[in-house]
């Protein structure tokens, strides 16, 4: 079996690199785009292909020099901060990318299986009577990262009603680990620590909304569920990913504070209030737990303690400013 993996230099991408490289006897390619300091460690034992997959004949290019029996799609403009001010250049990238490995599939007559990666976020304005969220349950996305998301998961169905392509699509909730760059709540609260505790900024944490709740799971048991629905999933279908538990952000700082080697205070800076917030967000994933057996086996508390460990090494390392 050959294993294409777009973004395979991402936080998740390189998680998922080694889960395919210690648990299966896969073959294990991916592209890149941007610094490979995630792979390093694996950098002997995969195929890379350096490739704006924005360009169609590039699409094609990899496609066709890889041969792939599977695609894990996690190329994207990830982080939906970032299209709230400038929505554009997220819809393009995130839809382009996707409808580019999808085309280039089709046109090679590529028989493989596509991973087609979504977002909880798809959700959106979730009312409290609809938790926990199932599949069926309506999408109302409030970002422009969550519309490229559906946008996906849409161009995903149609190459498979049109053209037979098997596609599985999953919609993971917030995952957390080691690598986790910034844009997104515990890598930047636990940067934050780790440059306090090595006296780089004041003993002040800079927070947003702390009264959320979100469904945090870890990437280390993302990516285990990602194998299984490109493997098991059934085509033209979507299934949740998530921890089933709701874990406040306040819940998520506290851990953090505790953990700190210096006293902290905090302040909320209403830079990081986003526009519109949902209070809870909690994943129903029964669909994919009745077809694959999955389920997190991460506790928060662990994955809480490796993103802080994490960051803690590249402030020593001089990088903590690089995301």
């Amino acid at each position: 079996m050959r294993a294409l993996i777009t973004g395979i230099n991402g936080f998740v991408g390189s998680h998922l690199a080694e889960y395919l490289l210690a648990h299966t006897d896969w073959q294990v390619a991916g592209t890149v785009y941007g610094p490979l300091d995630n792979i390093l460690h694996l950098r002997e034992r995969l195929e890379l292909y350096p490739v704006e997959l924005s360009r169609l004949p590039a699409a094609v290019s990899v496609l066709e020099e890889a041969q792939p029996d599977v695609i894990m799609h996690l190329a994207a403009q990830a982080v939906p901060a970032l299209s709230h001010h400038d929505p554009w250049p997220t819809l393009e990238t995130n839809i382009r990318l996707q409808l580019n490995i999808l085309q280039a599939a089709v046109q090679l007559g590529l028989n493989c299986r596509v991973l087609v990666v979504g977002s909880g976020e798809e959700y959106g304005r979730v009312r409290p009577e609809e938790l926990p969220i199932a599949e069926d349950t309506p999408l109302r996305p409030l970002n422009a990262y969550a519309v490229s998301k559906v946008a996906q998961e849409m161009l995903g169905l149609q190459y498979h009603l049109a053209h037979g392509l098997p596609v599985v699509m999953v919609r993971p909730f917030n995952h957390i680990g080691p690598r986790q760059g910034l844009g997104f709540v515990a890598p930047d609260f636990a940067r934050q620590v780790a440059e306090a505790e090595a006296g780089l900024r004041e003993p002040v944490m800079e927070v947003g909304n702390l009264d959320v709740s979100r469904d945090f799971s870890d990437v280390r048991d993302v990516v285990r569920g990602y194998h299984l629905a490109v493997t098991q999933g059934e085509p033209g279908e979507v299934y949740n990913l998530g921890s089933e538990q709701a874990r406040s952000v306040r819940e998520l700082l506290e851990m953090l504070v505790a953990e700190s080697r210096v006293k902290l205070d905090v302040r909320q800076d209403p830079a990081r209030l986003r526009p519109a917030d949902v209070p809870v967000m909690v994943s129903d994933c029964r669909k994919f737990r009745q077809r694959t057996g999955w389920q997190t086996a991460i506790p928060f508390e662990q994955s809480v303690r490796d993103v802080l460990d994490y960051w803690r090494q590249r402030v020593r390392q001089g990088s903590g400013d690089k995301g």
